[in-house]
């Protein structure tokens, strides 16, 4: 993949690749699992939340997905894409992208190579587990749910990584593995709360100072070196329903 952007080809997906595509004027991603014959198992915010609950964000997501009416359903997935709740669906390819572009997520990357991708949300240092695991995951979510959407905690990443990876963050005063929620916090961060912008007063060294933090708190972040998670398998979380996005009841086993 290149480091300005991870698009490919339809034909060149396999079943268990994290894929994602932009949405909103490249305001945030919106991803999934592949599972192969053109279908999608993805994470999304319903239709039916009562407009004013979650964040700010959470209110500019109403739904991932398009929806369409009982008289005129998807062809190829027929009415799937269509929630009064948030729930894990599966959907053809052509409803989970919407028109936009398709991505992969990469796993495993270096560290230049994370920083070098500027844009949280596109890669991550993890490593994925064997695609027959990946499918398990997305397909047992499928079947049990993955609790309520919330922006920052809980979001379509979060499940898209989980289902590569098997973690999940396990403690509720930290964002979750999602690289676009965590780089939209880095970036909050880099302008507001370092004393370091207080050391220079160039346009120059601001800028410095501010991209220097950002890409500090996107790399300590990262679900690949961060200490905050878990290694779960899909069958022992009992309760993963909170919107802060922690498990509420899980087994301790770990995989």
């Amino acid at each position: 993949m290149g480091v300005l952007s991870n698009k490919i080809d339809r034909e060149d997906l396999k079943p268990g690749d994290h894929i994602y595509s932009w949405r909103q004027a490249y305001i945030y991603g919106h991803h999934g699992i592949y599972i192969g014959d053109g279908k999608v198992i993805h994470f999304t915010r319903g239709t039916g939340r009562e407009i004013g609950t979650g964040t700010v964000f959470d209110r500019l997501i109403f739904s991932s997905s398009p929806a369409h009416s009982s008289d005129n359903p998807c062809p190829k997935c027929g009415d799937h894409s269509r929630l009064d709740g948030d729930g894990v669906i599966i959907s053809c390819i052509d409803c989970f992208l919407d028109g936009g572009n398709l991505y992969l997520f990469e796993y495993g990357v270096s560290p230049a190579l994370f920083l070098a991708k500027v844009r949280g949300g596109t890669s991550t240092l993890a490593l994925s587990d064997p695609p027959e695991d990946v499918l398990h995951r997305a397909n047992f979510l499928l079947q049990n749910g993955f609790g309520g959407y919330h922006v920052f905690k809980k979001n379509c990443e979060d499940f898209a990584i989980y289902c590569k990876t098997g973690l999940l963050v396990n403690t509720s005063i930290s964002v979750g593995s999602s690289g676009q929620a965590a780089s939209l916090l880095a970036a909050v961060s880099a302008v507001v709360s370092s004393p370091l912008r207080f050391l220079t007063t160039s346009f120059g060294g601001l800028a410095a100072v501010g991209y220097g933090i950002y890409c500090v708190n996107r790399v300590v972040s990262d679900i690949g070196i961060r200490r905050d998670v878990v290694k779960l398998p899909v069958e022992s979380i009992v309760a993963y329903t909170s919107l802060d996005g922690v498990t509420a009841t899980v087994n301790t086993a770990i995989e």
